[in-house]
């Protein structure tokens, strides 16, 4: 036996796409092709797009008139399917990637992580230093300070400070964002 969901019922998703033919309400709408843009009706639009063996696809339907084209629907949803497909691939998330060091962290590698650092901000990343400690590392947290702002003093040139030093529990963080424009 299957079990009921309770609750208010789940909405239907509908699939958010373009009015075409009749399914436009406006009046009057205008109409955008190769020899410029006209308003008209839309029964001389339908007519017009009939002739031609077209749709007449809404493209904008807040605009005052609403915009409408004549063209094939099915090729006109594949070319803005593929628009969006574009646009989401350009459109990179930043991402807050964490570098995290001891307390006794040697030069050779503070200086490894600052390359690393600067691999990420090339990338459009933010970049989250953390120093953490350790049992009696806890009783000099100034020195921690200090080295954790040493190498953002190295970074000065390519970084501004996104959230300042703050210490959580046991370590201390600091989060940097690249400059813009470099």
């Amino acid at each position: 036996m299957q079990k009921r969901r309770r609750g208010p019922p789940l909405p239907v998703r509908q699939e958010k796409r373009p009015r075409i033919n009749q399914e436009i309400r406006a009046e009057q709408v205008l109409l955008v092709d190769d020899t410029g843009a006209k308003i008209i009706t839309v029964a001389e639009a339908l007519r017009l797009a009939q002739e031609q063996e077209l749709d007449l696809i809404e493209v904008s339907p807040k605009a005052v008139p609403p915009v409408v084209k004549i063209a094939n629907f099915g090729q006109y949803l594949y070319q803005l399917r593929k628009k969006e497909r574009k646009q989401r691939v350009h459109s990179k998330q930043t991402e807050v990637k964490m570098l995290r060091f001891g307390f006794r962290t040697e030069k050779h590698d503070l200086d490894r992580l600052v390359d690393r650092a600067r691999e990420f901000l090339a990338e459009r990343h933010l970049v989250k230093f953390v120093v953490r400690l350790r049992g009696r590392e806890l009783s000099n947290k100034d020195y921690a300070k200090t080295k954790l702002l040493s190498l953002v003093e190295q970074l000065k040139d390519v970084t501004e400070v996104e959230q300042e030093l703050k210490q959580q529990g046991p370590q201390f963080f600091v989060i940097l964002r690249g400059k813009i424009g470099k």
